[in-house]
Order: C-alpha cells, then structure tokens, then sequence
C-alpha cells in the first residue's frame, strides 16, 4: 500500500490555522507578512496598494493563488472602486505568471461569495486563479476523493514571486511614460 502525505494539511483537519470556523487566514498572513517578516516565510506573492495575491496552502492544483482585498469584507458590493481595480490588475498579473511558470492548458478565475456558494472563508472576499491541464482529473480526485499536488505551497511561492515582481516594475515603469 502507498501512502500519500500532506502534513500542511494538519493543522486545517484538526481545526487549527486556516480551519473554517478559525481566525481569517488571509488577515493572519498579512499581519505577518509586515516589514520585520522574511519574504521567503511569507505566503503572499505579491501586493498592490489594496489587495495582495496568496498561495493557497490547501490548493486545488499546483500553482492555485488567491488575490485578495487587504480590508476584511465579505462582498464585491463592499469593495472600493480601488480595490476592485487592483484585484482584477493582480488577477491579470497571475493568469500571466501563472502561464509562464507552469505553462498550463487553460486557468479557472472564480469568486465563491458566501458557504452555500463554495466560499472556505466566506467573510474575506477573495478570487481564485487555479492553472488546468488537459487530463489532470485522475483516478484519485474521482474514485478516492483525494488530490495529488506535486508541489509545496512555499515552493510556488519561490516560483512566481520573482515573476510578480517583474510584472510590478514593468507596470510601474509603463506608469512613467503615460500608460498604466
């Protein structure tokens, strides 16, 4: 018999960090993520004035990132006209990084708004961007209700952090020149 391990996963079974019913995580990781926290420690990506992009630590496939508004608010309805336009620059700026660093056959972009809706944390509004392959639904996501993800979430951090920070400088510096 094999066995499939995912100790990330612990704390979120057992009720701990992350567990629906817990502290918001996405508020808990930027809290930590302040200037005194190591980058590499951190599981945001990238950030923009209003809203930041996260790796998600229970992903749905390699490389599933989150992009979410730095307020804590529940809704679209909620949202600034500010955060509104950073949230779809930093979904853009993901389905680009995305493409480069995993080279996947198509992206699902959504927003659960509410827990009949599918939302895991349904108080902070957040937008997931999850890279699709041809054939990744396998025998065990199927049969076994039990996803099989390669890579660490630190490790898709280290991945696309350099290439949102590129992202970033060329958006900044196309700000220079009349363009944004």
């Amino acid at each position: 018999m094999e066995r499939l391990w995912s100790p990330w996963r612990l704390d979120y079974v057992t009720g701990g960090a992350g567990a629906p019913g817990g502290d918001c995580v996405f508020c808990a990781a930027l809290a930590g993520a302040g200037e005194t926290a190591s980058p590499d420690a951190s599981p945001i990506v990238a950030r923009a004035e209003t809203c930041f992009v996260i790796v998600n630590l229970y992903p749905y496939n390699n490389g599933h990132l989150m992009v979410v508004p730095n307020r804590h608010i529940a809704s679209l309805a909620e949202a600034t006209a500010s955060e509104l336009g950073d949230l779809m620059t930093l979904a853009q700026r993901a389905e680009i990084a995305l493409r480069e660093a995993y080279r996947p056959h198509g992206l699902n972009v959504g927003i659960n708004l509410g827990r009949p809706a599918g939302a895991g944390i349904p108080g902070h509004l957040h937008l997931h961007v999850v890279p699709r392959w041809d054939g990744d639904t396998n025998f065990m996501t199927v049969v076994g209700s039990t996803r099989v993800v390669p890579e660490t979430p630190p490790r898709t951090r280290e991945r696309l952090a350099p290439i949102f920070e590129r992202l970033a400088a060329a958006a900044t510096a196309g700000r220079g020149r009349g363009r944004r």
